[in-house]
């Protein structure tokens, strides 16, 4: 176990200041040769911390190398807003750093505080944070019933977290945005996001949710299958029950990446994303006005993050990050495209390819042949009317071709 000193020191501090602080905290920072942190926290700090006081620049996450190493040498302390591991800068600072490097003295993070003051049960409420994410990622967590905190940008970021409701079917949720938490300037507002009443406050603030749907507004689940109707499409969409067979197939994890080849609306990377907030997905899609659509519905459906390349396959995938799945739902004839995408998955990753022609069919029973897995047909019917009584209607059949690689 190594003894040497840590070469920097984080701080948490909230909105109480030095107040707020406990003796290590003090120490560390009146210790310190230089403190790094953003001008409010720097404001904070009293006289007698006689260190040198250097602003971060933005955009931040590029400069962080860099001034960390002009002050290599020297006794340094960052300065993070409450708990710098909970959506703060330590994090950052052990990608660069490594964790031994660092010696974190964490403050109660906003969350603590806003579930102290709400009543509310820590474990049992979600953090979205919007701090240098899209408003749209706070999509995904909508759903009746459920408590989240917003982490917010800036004074204009409850303005637009209610507008957002409303546009979501959510406007009946109730608001409570807490400003300055734990400091001598605290203060709450409440309101529903259907009347929002308040003008922008003070930029420290968080937002409470208490999520309630309007009548009538799409039920979302957190699991594969959306309705069709919750896509904008033109057609090239994977219909719902053959989506969630698929997706299922996939089988997301945490922190995995899909390639999803042939996006068409977009639909499996989409709800690839929405099974767990650290799942990372790229959807290629050769048509232009197919691509745009794929990005409004990642939007409007809570998952901005994804990313997509217009481009056709398999050259489009030249550069892309290694995947641990790939669902091919278009282009299966293209040439090499196949064995593009299998040669790309290392061990033990997935490859999921969809078809309704018979070339395609073709194609992935050679495949099948050669690399085993499961080869399947799924059929689906709905009921339609018939004159006075009701039918079958046949969708077209898939076929679909699922392995998972050799270690």
């Amino acid at each position: 176990m190594s003894t040497a000193r840590p070469a920097v020191t984080v701080v948490g501090l909230g909105a109480d200041g030095w107040g707020g602080l406990g003796p290590a905290a003090r120490e560390a920072l009146c210790a310190a040769e230089t403190v790094i942190g953003g001008p409010r926290q720097l404001a904070l700090l009293p006289a007698d911390c006689a260190a040198e006081r250097v602003p971060w620049p933005s955009p931040l996450r590029p400069a962080v190398a860099g001034l960390l190493a002009a002050h290599a040498g020297r006794r340094v302390a960052v300065l993070a807003s409450g708990d710098p591991m909970f959506f703060g800068i330590g994090r950052t600072l052990v990608e660069e750093l490594g964790a031994d490097a660092l010696h974190v003295l964490p403050h109660p993070s906003s969350a603590s505080y806003a579930c102290a003051r709400l009543g509310w049960a820590l474990e049992e409420t979600e953090v979205v944070s919007l701090v240098g994410r899209p408003l749209a990622a706070l999509t995904a967590a909508l759903a009746p019933g459920r408590r989240l905190l917003v982490l917010s940008a800036g004074a204009d970021t409850p303005g637009e977290v209610a507008a957002l409701l409303r546009d979501r079917g959510f406007g009946p949720s109730r608001m409570y945005v807490l400003e300055q938490l734990g400091g001598d300037r605290e203060r709450r507002a409440d309101g529903t996001a259907e009347d929002w009443p308040h003008p922008p406050g003070d930029p420290l603030n968080l937002v409470a949710l208490e999520c309630a749907a309007a009548p009538g507004t799409p039920r979302l689940a957190v699991v594969p299958g959306l309705p069709d109707e919750a896509y904008e499409h033109d057609g090239q969409l994977t219909k719902r029950h053959v989506r969630a067979v698929t997706l299922a197939a996939l089988a997301p994890a945490p922190g995995e990446q899909l390639w999803d080849v042939g996006g068409g609306s977009g639909s499996i990377a989409v709800e690839w994303l929405r099974a767990h907030r650290t799942c990372r997905a790229v959807t290629v899609e050769r048509d232009p006005a197919r691509a745009e659509r794929i990005v409004r519905n990642a939007a409007a459906l809570g998952v901005p993050r994804l990313r997509v390349v217009t481009g056709a396959a398999p050259a489009a995938l030249a550069g892309l990050p290694t995947p641990d799945a790939v669902f091919i739902g278009g282009g299966l004839t293209a040439p090499g495209l196949l064995d593009a995408c299998w040669a790309a998955l290392p061990g033990g990753g997935r490859l999921v390819a969809n078809t309704v022609t018979l070339e395609s069919e073709a194609l992935l029973a050679d495949h099948y042949r050669r690399h085993g897995g499961e080869l399947v047909r799924l059929a689906v019917a709905h009921a339609v009317p018939v004159g006075g009584f009701t039918g079958w209607r046949q969708a077209m059949p898939v076929t679909q071709w699922s392995v998972v690689k050799p270690g």
